[in-house]
């Protein structure tokens, strides 16, 4: 039994556009579907998410959901909304993203079942790699016009554009090029639908075009919105750049610190795209958060939902203690509990100071560490008057001027954190 598919987008804010009639036949059985990723790197992103999710929540309708990877179109660059061709890849480092992308499918998609609806996963260039241009031009050019392939927004726009360089006939053709991948699928799997975000829409129609122009058949097409943020701001971003899927990227502290700190209108808009959670569910989060909206109940959710999905319980878990540390209460134990990565991410852009291995083993004063040998504070005067305020603290505990840093206080062999009052942190890294 399938369950209905876009009246489940429709609620969560994914639907941006379908063909008409997609959503009585996708009412009638189950059907194939698929959405493209781009393998030009060994990870994604939070930006295909939203794609992600459109394939998980289809085949949690009962449907049957295709990952493409495009090694192929990969090898081209789609020009929707780019500016610049991208870099060509090699096979060997093609297949290394796919298994990678792969990995990450796995946390939101079933490949393993024996059930009729299990993923799989494709990629592109292996239909593509044999076809050789004469055939191509011959089997596929000669069914799309160059008036049609013009009228497409993503070429009418490049090619206007005064701060673009035109475009190639290689990116002129990647139309031509996922359009046959749909028509490919369709022959092959029964695909009858191509999803992707509302930027995707001209080449998934073109897809359309060539299965009821050279397969004979009909084939549907689904969009979702761009996600955007409430103050205007590129959504998957953040100062470091793109919030990667992959740990080694983007820690999971950082991924997890993204969502805590999206305002309240996105996080009652993505609460809805980023979690499985019921319609009634997230209803009773709205309403518990606009009760108390200072204690930011809609994005803790957000995040640990979302950090669970793409990570684990555990690295949830090690993100929320790292959260702690800066926002709430910890002790130096909690500090030591950190590994390095994560540390050094919970006071990036901290000050920091080299100090020699030596002084520490013969004991570093306090006077020296907050002042003479650090410039934390300003001279040895008022690092005097601050401890003798009670507002210093090392490792996250009071200490008096009598205190000295010694290699127990070391977190991770190398760190020791300074504090005055709440929020002036400053980092000693011990050479």
């Amino acid at each position: 039994m399938t369950k209905n598919f876009i009246e489940e987008l429709r609620w969560r804010g994914m639907l941006h556009d379908a063909m008409p009639g997609t959503e009585a036949y996708l009412l009638e059985k189950m059907r194939a579907a698929y959405v493209g990723f781009d393998p030009t790197a060994d990870s994604l992103h939070i930006g295909n998410l939203v794609p992600i999710m459109l394939l998980a929540h289809y085949q949690r309708a009962g449907h049957k959901p295709f990952a493409l990877v495009g090694g192929a179109t990969g090898m081209i660059g789609d020009p929707s909304g780019k500016s610049a061709e991208r870099n060509f890849l090699d096979e060997k480092t093609l297949r290394h993203n796919q298994e990678a992308i792969k990995s990450q499918l796995a946390r939101f998609l079933d490949f393993e079942s024996n059930t009729a609806n299990a993923a799989v996963l494709v990629n592109n260039y292996d239909w593509m790699k044999d076809f050789s241009f004469l055939d191509f031009i011959r089997d596929v050019g000669k069914h799309i016009t160059v008036n049609y392939m013009m009228a497409k927004d993503s070429v009418k726009s490049r090619i206007s554009s005064e701060s673009s360089e035109g475009m190639s006939f290689t990116e002129f053709t990647y139309q031509l090029v996922q359009g046959y991948d749909f028509l490919h699928l369709y022959r092959e799997y029964k695909c009858t639908l191509q999803m992707g975000g509302s930027d995707q829409w001209g080449n998934i129609t073109t897809g359309t075009e060539l299965i009821r122009r050279v397969g004979g058949g009909k084939g549907y097409a689904l969009t979702c919105p761009l996600i955007t943020k409430s103050d205007g701001s590129k959504f998957g971003k953040s100062e470091g750049g793109n919030v990667w899927l992959d740990a080694n990227r983007t820690s999971p502290y950082k991924f997890y610190q993204y969502w805590l700190n999206t305002s309240d209108e996105d996080a009652e808009k993505y609460i809805k795209i980023f979690t499985f959670l019921t319609e009634e569910e997230i209803k009773n989060l709205v309403t518990a958060h606009k009760e108390v909206p200072h204690q930011r109940i809609l994005q803790k959710k957000l995040a640990d939902e979302v950090t669970v999905i793409v990570h684990s319980q555990e690295d949830l878990d090690n993100a929320i203690k790292a959260s702690n540390i800066l926002f709430g209460k910890s002790t130096s134990a909690d500090l030591k509990d950190l590994d390095e990565a994560t540390f050094l991410d919970v006071f990036d852009g901290v000050p920091q100071a080299e100090i020699s291995k030596s002084r520490i083993d013969a004991g570093l004063d306090m006077i020296g560490a907050l002042a003479e040998h650090t410039n934390f504070l300003k001279s040895n005067g008022e690092a005097r008057r601050a401890l003798k305020e009670n507002s210093i603290s090392v490792n996250k505990e009071k200490v008096t001027d009598s205190f000295l840093i010694s290699e127990k206080d070391l977190i991770n062999d190398q760190f020791v954190l300074l504090q005055r009052g709440k929020k002036n942190y400053f980092v000693i890294r011990v050479i």
